[in-house]
Formats: structure tokens, C-alpha cells, sequence
């Protein structure tokens, strides 16, 4: 702190942050009542156990201060609010781990306004469907994370929907062996993923996607910007990826997002898929020591249910 901010403060109070569970996040408090964050990119960090991933998945592994100093300056560049960067350690200066300053803007969440005063949610909801316009917008020929992208490893020999069904299908083979109704209804799943993919057509062109944007890793500043957080898995991917995705997290409120066109097929597809991941994932992390194991597993429960209606 000394060497970023200066020596004339004091650091009086570190605090753990609840929400991540792939790297560490904490306040850093100082003497004048001024804020940063710490992240920590460490494997004790990291909650996730290993899984088989499809090779081409560019979601898989969206952890790291390479990719979050690339994306950062990614989403700078679209003109996306982000926390600034104040500093990125990946030498091990200060701790064995890499780490990065980033600015506070502070303790209100998108989706706590929501709950609280949807009216005045109004604002910072139009302005961040403005960023995602601008993110969807960016757009490049070839889908993956932008650091393969910028060292030349991101030619595919296969295309973005062939991805996403390997991936749901691996999601599927996973959870069949955790939950006996899946098991019974494992051909039924695989029948109904190759239905949707069947319907999509051929598309080469891809826009920015966060990832998994929901309105918790939105956090509302003073000054009333929507600041995007956990930006690491930002890639060049299908834009109907982000919105199926938008669509479940943000609910009611998604129609004020004022989204760019879509494919409903392609979306269709992307969202069943992103079920199947809604219990893979919750059921692996809640066979760790995540502190809130009970959470994940009503996040699964929800989701098998939604993966059987359609059968």
C-alpha cells in the first residue's frame, strides 16, 4: 500500500469479500476512510476442482491476471466501465501469488437496487445496456479469449455451436453420474441437445461477451455507472451466449437492457446449454469446502428441473 498509495496512510482493516470463488477479493481500508481492492490470483484461492472440458471451450480456465489485464484494457477500450487498475503484480513482488489494485466503487450492486428501488435501478440499467451494445458490437472473426486471440492461437477447425454441444453434452455425462433422474433421462437430454443444435445455422462472426453477467457483478457507483466485475472471461464468442445468460440473471428487468438482434435458435440452443452448466458446476463445487455448499445445491435442484420440463 505504501509503495502505491504513498506512506502517509495507514492500512486499518482488511476484509474478505463474499462472491468469489476463483480468486480471492478483499477491502482494503486506510486511515482516511479511503478504499481499494485487492485481488488475489492464488490456487488456494480457487474453490473450483478440475473437470474434463472440451479442448476448444473458451470458457473453461476464465481465471488469471493475464487474462484479467488484457480484458481490462479490452473493455477500457469499448469504452465499458470497469474499476480502474491502479496496479498488476505478476512477479511475486509483494505475495507468492499474482495481484492487482484496482479501484473501489463501493458496496451497491445491480442487483441489490433492483430489489430495493427498481425506479431508480432505471438509469444504470440503460447505461449498461449501452455497454453491452458497444461490447456486442466489437466484433472479430474467430471466437476465444483475447489473449489466445492476440498471440495468434485462436484459428478453430470447428465452429462455436459444435463447441457448446460437446459442452453440454460433457455437462450431461458428468451430472448423470450425480443424480439418478438425469441418469434415467440421459438419452432424452442428448436427443433434445441435438435437436436445438440442429436448428442453428452457420454464423463466423463474433461479438465481446462477458461471460456470465448477472446483475451481482455489477456494482453502481456514486456517480450512478454500472462498473463491470469478474471481467476474466471475457471472450469473442456468439452474442446469444451473453443474452441467454442475460435473460436468466436479470428476469423482468432484461427488456430494459434494449438488446441487439438476435437468433432465437441460436439463443434456444445456448440456453439449455447454459442449464446443463447450472448443474454441473454447483454440483462439482459443492463436493468441496465452499462455504456455501447449500446454495449451490438449490441452484442445481433448480436447474434439473428446468433441464427435464422440455422432455
Amino acid at each position: 500500500m505504501a509503495d502505491q498509495l504513498g506512506s502517509a496512510r495507514r492500512l486499518t482493516t482488511l476484509d474478505r469479500l463474499a462472491g468469489g470463488s476463483k480468486k480471492g477479493v478483499y477491502r482494503l481500508r486506510l486511515d482516511d476512510q479511503t478504499t481499494v481492492i485487492l485481488y488475489v490470483w492464488a490456487a488456494d484461492e480457487n474453490f473450483w476442482p478440475a473437470s474434463p472440458t472440451v479442448p476448444d471451450d473458451p470458457f473453461t480456465d476464465a481465471s488469471g491476471a493475464d487474462l484479467f489485464a488484457i480484458n481490462h484494457a479490452a473493455l477500457t477500450a469499448a469504452g465499458v466501465r470497469v474499476p480502474r487498475l491502479l496496479m498488476l503484480d505478476r512477479g511475486g513482488r509483494y505475495l507468492p501469488s499474482d495481484i492487482a489494485l484496482v479501484e473501489d466503487v463501493g458496496e451497491v450492486t445491480l442487483e441489490a437496487l433492483m430489489a430495493r428501488d427498481p425506479v431508480a435501478a432505471a438509469a444504470p440499467l440503460s447505461t449498461l445496456g449501452d455497454s453491452l451494445r458497444r461490447m456486442h458490437t466489437t466484433l472479430g472473426s474467430h471466437f476465444g479469449k483475447l489473449a489466445a486471440i492476440s498471440r495468434g492461437e485462436a484459428a478453430q477447425a470447428r465452429c462455436a455451436e459444435d463447441v457448446v454441444a460437446d459442452r453440454a453434452l460433457g455437462h450431461l455425462d458428468a451430472v448423470a453420474t450425480r443424480d439418478a433422474r438425469l441418469a434415467d433421462a440421459h438419452d432424452r437430454v442428448v436427443a433434445h441437445v441435438r435437436h436445438l443444435r440442429g436448428a442453428v445455422s452457420a454464423r463466423q462472426v463474433y461479438g465481446l461477451v462477458h461471460g456470465e453477467l448477472g446483475p451481482d457483478h455489477v456494482f453502481v457507483t456514486p456517480a450512478n455507472e454500472p462498473a463491470l466485475i469478474d471481467i476474466e472471461g471475457l471472450t469473442y464468442f456468439d452474442v446469444e451466449w451473453e443474452h441467454a445468460w442475460l435473460r436468466l440473471r436479470f428476469g423482468d428487468a432484461y427488456p430494459a437492457l434494449r438488446p441487439v438482434d438476435l437468433d432465437p435458435h441460436r439463443l434456444e440452443f445456448y440456453r439449455y446449454a447454459q442449464v446443463l452448466s447450472l448443474i454441473e458446476g454447483p454440483l462439482r463445487i459443492a463436493e468441496t469446502d465452499f462455504p456455501n455448499r447449500q446454495w449451490m445445491l438449490d441452484l442445481a435442484e433448480w436447474n434439473i428441473a428446468k433441464a427435464l420440463t422440455p422432455l
